[in-house]
């Protein structure tokens, strides 16, 4: 296959199984498509803005060799697509745990654990303002959570665990993505930008973008799961 295709290759490998996993009678994730896509697409459009200015700014940049060389809105189709591709698989993972393991009972420990990521994310994105990829995703992030603990949502568990178990195909395609494995990565980063901390190839603020972008397509995904839920229960009462 043309290395012009690496980029989008990458995009089907991360969706191809949960995809095919998704009609499974144990799962049926597929009749859970009506609360995804309207989430996905949602956060999509919102991280797509993002994408958009810091490739302007150069605080990201995309290798030509590795993508298809069709743009929408000045961005790789393929990128577009990472949003779509990569947002199904990481929910659809969500949903499976959360229908199995069922980690509600640490809802204790995981508001522990989302205080602490408040706190720490809060103090490194506000003494790293300059480093725009450090500090917008570290304040983005910790207003997030920190939403999520006031709101008080009951999914933050099933959450942690999922994302846990999300990081080990994350540092796969992540990784091919930022240069593993390849003579040059896919996509670059400026490290003006951010903090220079790498995880193999992988700057450390991808992780917690991942997480925003996951946690974001999980929440809007659990609100509109609610939503159905009280009209339900408001026409048998």
């Amino acid at each position: 296959m043309p290395e012009r295709f690496t980029y989008l290759l990458i995009d089907a490998a991360c969706i191809v199984f949960p995809f095919a996993s998704s009609f499974h009678p144990k799962i049926r994730f597929d009749k859970q498509w009506k609360y995804f896509l309207p989430s996905c697409l949602v956060t999509a459009f919102l991280f797509l803005i993002w994408d958009y200015f810091f490739t302007l700014q150069n605080i990201w940049s995309f290798n030509v060799r590795y993508i298809s060389g069709v743009f929408l809105f000045h961005l790789p189709v393929e990128e577009c697509l990472f949003f779509i591709c990569v947002t199904y698989a990481c929910v659809f993972t969500y949903y499976t745990i959360s229908l199995f393991l069922k980690p509600s009972h640490y809802n204790k420990a995981a508001n522990y654990i989302t205080w602490a990521l408040v706190l720490s994310l809060g103090v490194t994105g506000l003494l790293n303002l300059p480093r725009l990829y450090t500090s917008i995703t570290f304040l983005s992030l910790a207003a997030f959570l920190l939403l999520l603990l006031v709101k008080r949502v009951t999914y933050l568990s099933s959450f942690f665990v999922s994302y846990l178990i999300i990081l080990i195909p994350f540092f796969i395609s992540n990784g091919i993505l930022t240069g593993s494995g390849l003579d040059e990565p896919v996509v670059s980063y400026n490290n003006h930008y951010n903090l220079g901390i790498r995880m193999f190839t992988i700057p450390l603020e991808d992780t917690f973008y991942g997480m925003l972008l996951i946690l974001m397509n999980v929440a809007g995904f659990e609100y509109l799961r609610k939503i159905k839920a009280k009209h339900v229960g408001a026409l048998a009462k």
